[in-house]
């Protein structure tokens, strides 16, 4: 294929240039990071779920740690009254789980009652009469620290944290303001709230969380990153991005370029914090699936070993490009006897790492397989 030959030759010439070295399967060298989001297992083990390796029923954590995942994401809603998960209850036993499993953690604060994205931002409840930017940026900044200071009570604290997810618009908005412009002076002070938040908490822990700022697709992070640190936004550590084909204007070279950019521009590290790859455009619900035909790319069919093949070469691409690992989204959600607001069972179940029997799938041979990285620390 043309894609992996390109790949090829980029790879011999960062060889050439900083020294390059292969990992054996499950060793990933300090710093990087081959993940999954694994927020929704929990609900579906209690919609009734098995995961399975070879018809085996298995923990799904420890199964993907066996394939070589080191990272664990999970998001954290303020005050979810619509659902029993994604609150700090079911955090705590996801950490727990990613602990016994020996994987490090991303605490993805959303900052919302709801799902926070590149398309809204909506504002908690409880802070929704908050109008004054000082009172809201506390409010913020409490609700951070005690978050973290509960989990470092209990052992949780993670190695990760965001602070907000998909911050793409202004953070602690509502649904009719989300298309509005940005007012940097208010969001810098909320999102370096969130940051301050996050720093005084690690420094009373042995753990000390690095910080992501998580921007959805990569066309929007140049734009938003100069705008942040024109506004005073700095003290960060990771660079997060959502791509997907589907909603990005990016083909997979322009997601190379962005990430070799970013890391010539900023010291932080840039992660592929959220990926998926469809293995089937068949449905096992009634559940729209939101990965359809269109988010195939050519050379990666909608197959088992096209979607291997796809976070493989995203993986090493990203890599090669100066960035430090993948994180899938959402390799467990699939169908169930549950309902959503969309349906029964999963708008995401052609898009998991299991198949709808709950099998394990090969892409989830993506966390373990053997890439060229850099020698060189990839925080120097």
């Amino acid at each position: 294929m043309q894609g992996n030959r390109k790949i090829a030759l980029t790879l011999a010439g960062l060889a050439l240039l900083v020294g390059m070295t292969g990992n054996a399967r499950g060793e990933v060298p300090r710093g990087y990071y081959l993940g999954a989001d694994l927020s929704y297992v929990n609900e579906m083990e209690d919609c009734g779920v098995v995961y399975r390796d070879h018809g085996k029923p298995a923990d799904p954590f420890a199964l993907l740690q066996a394939r070589g995942a080191n990272l664990v994401r999970v998001r954290l809603w303020n005050d979810a009254q619509w659902t029993r998960y994604s609150n700090l209850a079911d955090v705590k036993k996801t950490i727990r789980r990613a602990r016994q499993a020996r994987m490090q953690v991303l605490l993805d604060f959303h900052y919302s009652d709801d799902w926070a994205d590149g398309d809204k931002q909506i504002i908690p409840k409880a802070w929704a009469h908050l109008t004054d930017p000082e009172a809201l940026a506390q409010a913020l900044y409490d609700f951070t620290l005690r978050t973290l200071r509960e989990l470092d009570r209990d052992g949780l604290m993670p190695e990760l944290v965001q602070v907000g997810n998909e911050t793409n618009g202004e953070i602690l908005s509502t649904l009719e303001r989300a298309k509005e412009p940005i007012n940097w002076a208010r969001n810098a002070k909320l999102l370096n709230a969130g940051i301050r938040a996050v720093r005084v908490a690690g420094a009373q822990s042995s753990i000390k969380p690095r910080v992501m700022l998580h921007i959805a697709q990569p066309e929007n992070v140049e734009p938003w990153f100069a705008a942040a640190k024109a506004a005073g936004v700095t003290d960060f550590d990771l660079i997060g991005i959502s791509y997907y084909r589907r909603w990005s204007t990016q083909d997979l070279d322009g997601l190379d370029a962005v990430i070799r950019r970013l890391r010539q521009n900023y010291r932080a590290d840039v992660l592929v914090v959220e990926a998926a790859y469809p293995w089937t455009l068949e449905n096992a619900d009634r559940s729209p699936n939101l990965l359809e035909s269109s988010s195939l790319i050519a050379g990666y069919p909608a197959t088992p070993q096209g979607q291997r093949q796809y976070l493989i070469d995203l993986t090493q691409r990203t890599i090669s490009s100066g960035g430090v690992g993948l994180v899938y989204w959402e390799p467990a959600w699939v169908s169930s006897k549950c309902k959503t607001r969309w349906g029964t069972g999963s708008g995401w179940d052609n898009a998991t790492l299991f198949d709808h029997r709950g099998e394990l799938l090969p892409g989830a041979d993506y966390f373990g397989f053997p890439y060229v990285f850099a020698t060189k620390d990839v925080r120097d």
